[in-house]
């Protein structure tokens, strides 16, 4: 490891409102010690049991959306050890929490995921709920993702879902995206 400036860091860390921060591979193992971790930190906060279930429900998720995307980037055959890795960060703003999380992703995936978080944006508590009826109700192939977890995430937000998409090279770019609960 290259010595470096932990100071700046965390002045980084403070400034952007940051609580808790993991970067690294995402395994089952380490998203079952976060989220025990985050709902300790949680209690501790004396947020209502409704914020923290949000809060948490929506980490988790993002957790493991970034394990399955390392899944797929080693299935690529990508052994590189940022491309399995990930990023989760939880932090305040005003009176809100937001969970923040990146990963790598094919370029070829971002059109539909682009679209899918743009449509969900779009729609009000009511379309959302309804929505996430539909897509409970309709047929998916195996191995198929519901997008249950976005829309999820969406009801759950207090302010539209945000995201960023970072090119790399021809091939792979860094997805965050970041829900205010």
């Amino acid at each position: 490891m290259k010595k470096f400036d932990l100071y700046n860091l965390k002045q980084t860390v403070n400034r952007h409102g940051v609580l808790i921060s993991f970067a690294g591979p995402f395994s089952h193992g380490i998203i079952e010690e976060l989220g025990q971790a985050v709902t300790r930190y949680l209690e501790a906060e004396a947020i209502t049991k409704a914020s923290l279930t949000d809060v948490f429900s929506v980490f988790i998720e993002q957790t493991q959306n970034v394990r399955n995307y390392a899944r797929k980037m080693e299935a690529d055959g990508n052994s590189d050890h940022d491309f399995n890795s990930g990023i989760v960060t939880i932090g305040r703003s005003d009176q809100h929490h937001v969970v923040c999380s990146g990963n790598f992703l094919r370029k070829s995936e971002v059109p539909a995921l682009a679209t899918r978080l743009d449509q969900l944006r779009d729609l009000d508590k009511k379309e959302l709920k309804a929505l996430y009826k539909q897509q409970l109700r309709s047929e998916r192939s195996p191995g198929e993702g519901g997008g249950l977890g976005l829309i999820e995430m969406a009801r759950k937000a207090s302010r539209p879902l945000e995201y960023e998409i970072y090119e790399l090279d021809e091939t792979y770019c860094f997805f965050s995206l970041c829900v205010t609960v």
